[in-house]
């Protein structure tokens, strides 16, 4: 009869002790995620800001558009190209993080134990420096008095510079030497508790190299490969950065978008409805993380 409220008492002073963080956590990460939420379904203002009065135009204009004589819907095909741009470049980022992510994580998981520290911290260097300034040096690279283009022009190659900059591709090209640690890390992880007596033993069974990758290697790194996934897909989706600076602006993805409504456009509930839009698309990407990772374990 006296262990109850002992017990009681531990479960009180246990969320006494977490209340400061559960209060922090609500003001500063759930309060500005309400706001953005409340001011999508919002009127938008004569000149900025909202009016409180309960509106679906910022949802409707995501998708939809009308037009300004005689009001007919159509569809937003500027939105739907940006949000079309943002998911393809999102998708291409991580296809080839992972295709110069994995040889790079085997590679350091392969080398002795007394080495791997040194490249893990080769991999984590760029971290160490602003996104900005690792932004405007693939600028110097890809521009058209660049390295890359003066090299080519100086092994004649090429006879006049490649336009890179301001492009899709550069776009590309910057997030995917801004997100490749994100890659490389979780496959590094995977890959060290790796048993490479399997490859042997799929040798031993005249497998051929291909058959090897395909059956065992990259089942057993899937934990890592998803991980590295997700990593990369959701702040690629959401970059600003990059996209602004190597797109020049005119090749926006849904950041630049949502920063030009909350600015220049002075639109924010449609500013807030492609926030809360992206948030969404970032909670089922991690839901679907989830389930596929719950299958990897024993019991789900």
């Amino acid at each position: 009869m006296s262990k109850a409220p002992v017990k009681r008492s531990k479960g009180v002073d246990g969320w006494l002790l977490s209340a400061p963080a559960l209060i922090l956590l609500v003001i500063a990460a759930c309060g500005p995620l309400l706001i953005v939420a409340v001011y999508s379904v919002l009127e938008k203002g004569d000149y900025s800001g909202v009016r409180w009065i309960l509106s679906g135009d910022g949802w409707f204009q995501v998708l939809f558009q009308r037009d300004i004589f005689d009001q007919t819907v159509s569809l937003a095909d500027a939105n739907l190209s940006i949000f079309w741009r943002s998911i393809k470049l999102s998708i291409a980022t991580t296809l080839i993080t992972f295709a110069f992510g994995l040889p790079t994580a085997w590679f350091i998981a392969t080398r002795p134990p007394t080495s791997r520290a040194i490249w893990l911290f080769l991999i984590t260097i760029p971290f160490w420096t602003n996104l900005l300034i690792r932004t405007f040096a693939i600028m110097e690279v890809i521009r058209n008095q660049g390295i890359l283009n003066t090299a080519l022009m100086n092994m004649g190659l090429i006879s006049e510079p490649i336009q890179i900059l301001y492009t899709d591709t550069a776009v590309l090209i910057g997030m995917a030497y801004v997100y490749l640690p994100l890659m490389v890390l979780p496959l590094y992880a995977a890959i060290d508790r790796f048993d490479f007596r399997l490859i042997e033993a799929g040798y031993d069974l005249y497998a051929s190299r291909w058959q090897v990758l395909r059956s065992v290697i990259l089942p057993i790194v899937k934990p890592g490969i998803i991980a590295g996934s997700i990593l990369v897909f959701i702040p690629s989706l959401g970059a600003y950065v990059t996209p602004r600076v190597l797109g020049g602006g005119k090749n926006m993805m849904i950041g630049n978008f949502i920063e030009l409504q909350f600015g220049q456009g002075q639109n924010w509930p449609l500013g807030a409805a492609l926030s809360t839009l992206l948030l969404l698309i970032v909670l089922v990407s991690l839901v679907v993380y989830t389930r596929v990772s719950s299958r990897d374990e024993p019991h789900g």
